[in-house]
């Protein structure tokens, strides 16, 4: 099962912690975005953007952590348009603060986390584990 990251790069310690783990349970990133500088010319940044366009395009299942930027909101529309499996992690409860939040983040296919990060990554884990089961029936 392939999976993507989506966040802010304020974030981009918490996005490699998940996803070693996620790797370390079998799992395979598209793309490591973290290992980015911050984009400094048009050229980098329609580089990037591809290369993370192509990474959500080609995930089984989409993750964001919050507090996410511009790009990582982008991503979650792509994720959402092409109905991939989406878990949003919401450390400060952002997901349900009518002030941070957005629409996207209730509709039906998304499944969203507050709470300690282990907590998350456990379920994370655990939901992922049966629909691989599922699809490899």
């Amino acid at each position: 099962m392939k999976f993507y990251i989506a966040s802010s790069f304020a974030n981009k310690e918490a996005v490699r912690a998940l996803a070693s783990f996620l790797i370390k349970e079998g799992f395979t990133q598209t793309y490591d975005w973290t290992k980015n500088e911050r984009a400094v010319t048009l050229e980098d940044l329609a580089r990037i953007g591809e290369e993370e366009k192509n990474a959500v395009i080609s995930a089984d299942f989409f993750i964001l952590l919050l507090p996410g930027g511009k790009g990582s909101h982008v991503e979650l529309g792509i994720a959402l348009a092409l109905g991939k499996r989406i878990y949003i992690y919401s450390p400060e409860d952002e997901v349900n603060d009518f002030a941070t939040a957005t629409t996207f983040y209730h509709v039906s296919n998304v499944k969203r986390f507050t709470g300690s990060i282990e907590e998350f990554v456990e379920k994370l884990i655990s939901y992922e584990k049966v629909n691989e089961v599922y699809e490899n029936q």
